[in-house]
């Protein structure tokens, strides 16, 4: 099956370069180009893609906006949005995933590495690396401000609907860990891992395992470690 993925960049060069990489990939082909985030929805709308490499700052309608029009649109419930930034700027990371990213990834990223990200997003799997999930995450939703009291508490409820071993994945998931590696710690198998990990999905109405992450973190299932 065919990748489609949708370029939103206001930098035509980098748009072009991706282009050229995504093409070359059998399994990949890009089915439109958006300069600005207006016009990335539309695309998305139009063009139905599978991943959206969408860049934060763009004139007019930024990143941020257009990732939570597109995240919002249940007729683009299959749409998986990577954003493109850098580690550096903590708060891009959180404001990403709030928007209902599947993840980021930095413009300096190694070709291997932005191919690689495509398919994670398009297999449904979170893009988070455990050095920013564990870290600049965490962090951040933990320094939520009072607008966001009625929000956790919303999902706190939600999270009552979780088993006891669904919390115990959900608490791996948010470390960044792989289905593998679960399935280690907790010595169950990857599919078993898997199951949890979709139910919990299901119970709590997240999109992928990225919104996994902020629902972990915002209801206090997790909390920031103070290295």
């Amino acid at each position: 099956m065919t990748i489609k993925v949708l370029l939103a960049d206001d930098q035509a060069l980098l748009r072009s370069a991706f282009r050229v990489l995504v093409d070359s990939e059998p399994d990949m082909e890009v089915v439109g180009e958006a300069s600005d985030g207006a016009a990335a929805v539309e695309l998305a709308r139009a063009k139905s893609p599978d991943v959206v490499l969408m860049d934060i700052r763009m004139p007019g309608t930024d990143g941020f906006a257009a990732t939570r029009v597109i995240c919002s649109d249940p007729e683009l419930e299959h749409v998986r949005v990577v954003m493109l930034t850098t580690f550096e700027i903590d708060e891009y990371v959180v404001q990403s995933l709030r928007a209902g990213a599947s993840g980021f990834l930095g413009k300096g990223a190694e070709p291997e590495e932005l191919l690689a990200a495509i398919r994670i997003a398009a297999a449904g799997e979170a893009l988070l690396s455990p050095v920013a999930t564990k870290g600049l995450i965490a962090t951040f939703l933990a320094q939520s401000d009072g607008a966001d009291a009625a929000t956790a508490g919303y999902q706190a409820e939600r999270l009552a609907a979780l088993t006891g071993r669904e919390r115990e994945v959900l608490v791996q998931v948010a470390g960044g860990h792989s289905n593998d590696e679960i399935g280690e710690r907790l010595e169950v198998s990857p599919l078993t891992v898997k199951t949890h990990v979709n139910r919990a999905m299901a119970k709590l109405g997240a999109r992928d395992r990225a919104q996994l992450v902020v629902i972990a973190y915002e209801t206090g299932l997790v909390r920031p470690r103070v290295e």
